[in-house]
């Protein structure tokens, strides 16, 4: 009998091997999606909770090793540069108000019934004793503008994809660094942020996915400190609507200071 040939040896073992490869996979799995694009990626996130224009309600739990308090609060805003927030809750904290047009920032403080400006050095300051600052609550800073992004690594619980984003030259800030896991969804998962000295600062964890406002989001968000045990920040929302009129007086000094 004849041996085969070459090119039928190497049919055969090209047969071998793709039979093995195939006992290797579960029966019935799926393989896993095509990795997003990081700009669009980075644009959605950026947009989730606040598209052309968004009002919001919003519940914030304050938590530290010694105390704890709630606010909640209402929050309009539109396009990427336009923020009010103005606390209804608690009764010796309602009234206080935040507002941001463009690069502009000012705190309205009822008790002494009187207007600050925020200076751009206090953007990272933090936002009514809470662990979130200035700048996470009216949203300067972009994801999409002020850092390098790329994807890291397929996560597997969850599924999804680990990114990493690194600042921009010459954009001031307290990050040099964000790790960042986003859902199969596209939905952000946690944020690991670093401070300058590449040291973990924080982190920020994303869950309670529901629709609001029409579109899924999470709706809760628990921000940590690395340095102080025992201590977090929670945010939930618990209305939203996009796209919305908004008044253009409703992003005005006499707006913010209407409880005068």
């Amino acid at each position: 009998m004849s041996r085969p040939g070459p090119a039928v040896r190497i049919a055969r073992a090209g047969m071998l091997g793709a039979a093995l490869l195939a006992s290797t996979v579960p029966s019935g799995a799926a393989a896993a999606p095509p990795p997003p694009d990081v700009d669009a990626l980075l644009d959605r996130i950026d947009d989730l909770y606040r598209s052309k224009s968004s009002i919001a309600r919003i519940e914030i739990a304050v938590t530290s090793p010694r105390t704890s308090r709630t606010m909640r609060l209402q929050a309009w805003t539109r396009g990427e540069e336009d923020v009010l927030v103005v606390v209804e809750a608690p009764a010796r904290e309602a009234g206080t108000a935040t507002l941001r047009v463009g690069q502009n920032l000012w705190n309205w403080l009822p008790r002494i019934a009187r207007t600050i400006r925020v200076p751009p050095s206090m953007m990272l300051g933090s936002w009514m004793g809470t662990d979130f600052t200035n700048d996470d609550l009216v949203k300067e800073s972009s994801l999409r503008k002020d850092f390098v992004a790329r994807i890291e690594r397929r996560s597997e619980d969850p599924p999804g994809w680990w990114l990493t984003l690194e600042v921009k030259p010459g954009i001031v800030g307290r990050w040099a660094k964000i790790e960042l896991l986003v859902s199969e969804e596209r939905l952000p998962v946690e944020e690991r942020h670093f401070d300058r000295k590449g040291r973990l600062a924080r982190t920020m964890k994303f869950d309670e996915v529901k629709v609001l406002g029409g579109r899924r989001l999470p709706a809760h968000m628990t921000l940590t400190p690395a340095d102080v045990e025992g201590q977090r920040t929670e945010m939930r929302y618990l209305d939203v609507r996009f796209d919305v009129r908004v008044p253009d007086e409703t992003f005005s000094l006499s707006r913010l200071e209407q409880n005068r």
